[in-house]
C-alpha cells in the first residue's frame, strides 16, 4: 500500500484553503499553525472551544488505548474499514477523515486492512489528548518500520511516502471540531463518525457526491451488562428517529453484535472510564463496578451507511453482503 499525505485542509478562521510550508500550515491571509513535533497539528481556534479543555480527558484517553489495543473492539473495527474500503474510487487515493478519531484506533486498523490501496487518511478529535496520543502511537508505528527498512528492497519502498523528518505518514492528526471541520468542501470520499458527535452539514460539505458516512452507534443492548451493575434500573430505550439527514442517502444498516468476555478488573475499569457511564452513574455503581473481577457484556453496534446525494462514480467492487447481524 501507499499514502499520501492529506492536503486538503481548510483555515479554521476564515475557511481559505492551507498550504504546508516546512513545518507549518498557512492561508493566504497569513493564518498560520504549526504542526507540533509530536506530529499533529492544532487547528481548534480558542474562540470554538466550550472549555478549556474540550473532550476526553488525558485518563479518560489512556482507559480507551489499553482497551481497544487489546483487541476488545477488533470486530467493529473490520466492519468499519470493509464498509469503507468497499467505496473507494477505482485508480484514485481513498481520501478518509475519522470524525472525533480518539486514540486513532479505527483509522489505524483501516490503514493496515487496505494493503493494495492507495490512502489520505485524516484523524480529528477536539481533546488534545486524544490526538497526541493518536500521533505518538502512529510515529511508533514508523519508527518500528523504520527499523525493517534495511530488509526492504527498492520496489518494495518505492511507492511509500515519507515525511520531512524521513518517517512514513499513514495518517495526518489535527486537533478540531466537527462542528466547523478544518477541511475544504467536496475533498473526501468517507468520513468515520464511531460512537462520536455527529455534524451533518459539516459532513455533507466536505464530501464529494457520492462519498459516504459510516456512522457507529450503540445499540438497546449494548453494554447491557455493565450498565444493569452500576444503573438502579434501566430506562427504556428511546426510540430512534428514521429521519435521514438533508443531504445524504441511507444505503444500509448492519449490525455487529457479540459476547466479550473481560476477565481482568483493569478492562472493566477501562470500559466504563472510556464511557458516558463513567459520569452518569453514581458513586455507588461505580463501586459496584470496580469491586468485579470479571464480566461478560454484550456488544450490540449498529453501522449505518449513508451516501451525498446521488452522485455517480466508479469503485472498486465490493463483493460483500452487508446484511450482517
Amino acid at each position: 500500500m501507499s499514502f499520501i499525505p492529506f492536503s486538503a485542509l481548510a483555515c479554521p478562521l476564515d475557511g481559505d484553503p492551507l498550504h504546508r510550508q516546512g513545518q507549518t500550515w498557512r492561508c493566504a491571509a497569513g493564518h498560520s499553525f504549526d504542526i507540533a513535533r509530536q506530529g499533529y497539528t492544532h487547528l481548534l481556534p480558542v474562540q470554538h472551544k466550550r472549555s478549556r479543555d474540550p473532550g476526553d480527558s488525558k485518563a479518560m484517553v489512556a482507559a480507551r488505548q489499553r482497551f481497544l489495543n487489546a483487541g476488545h473492539y477488533q470486530p467493529i473495527a473490520e466492519a468499519v474499514s470493509r464498509l469503507a474500503l468497499a467505496e473507494r474510487p477505482a485508480g484514485d487515493a481513498f481520501r478518509c477523515l475519522d470524525a472525533g478519531c480518539g486514540e486513532g484506533y479505527y483509522l489505524r486498523r483501516l490503514a493496515a486492512s487496505a494493503p493494495d490501496a492507495v490512502l489520505s487518511l485524516l484523524g480529528l478529535d477536539i481533546s488534545k489528548w486524544a490526538v497526541l496520543s493518536a500521533a505518538k502511537q502512529e510515529r511508533a508505528i514508523s519508527s518500528a518500520a523504520r527499523q525493517d527498512k534495511d530488509a526492504e528492497t527498492p520496489e518494495s519502498a518505492a511507492g511509500r511516502q515519507v515525511s520531512t523528518h524521513g518517517r512514513e505518514e499513514r495518517a495526518s492528526w489535527m486537533v478540531g471540531s466537527n462542528a466547523n471541520l478544518p477541511i475544504q468542501d467536496g475533498s473526501l470520499d468517507c468520513v468515520l463518525c464511531l460512537f462520536g458527535f455527529p455534524v451533518y452539514p459539516e459532513f455533507v460539505r466536505v464530501l464529494e457526491p457520492g462519498g459516504v458516512l459510516i456512522q457507529a452507534d450503540a445499540g438497546p443492548d449494548h453494554l447491557r451488562e455493565l450498565r444493569e451493575i452500576i444503573y438502579p434500573s434501566l430506562k427504556p430505550e428511546r426510540e430512534r428517529s428514521a429521519a435521514v439527514p438533508e443531504g445524504l442517502v441511507r444505503q444500509d444498516v448492519e449490525t455487529i453484535r457479540y459476547s466479550l468476555a473481560l476477565e481482568e478488573p483493569q478492562a472493566i475499569a477501562d470500559l466504563l472510564a472510556m464511557t458516558p457511564h463513567l459520569y452518569r452513574a453514581s458513586a455507588e455503581g461505580r463501586a459496584r463496578a470496580e469491586a468485579l473481577e470479571a464480566l461478560t457484556v454484550t456488544v450490540d453496534v449498529r453501522l449505518t451507511r449513508f451516501a451525498r446525494g446521488a452522485g455517480n462514480r466508479e469503485t472498486t467492487p465490493s463483493g460483500v453482503d452487508s446484511a450482517h447481524t
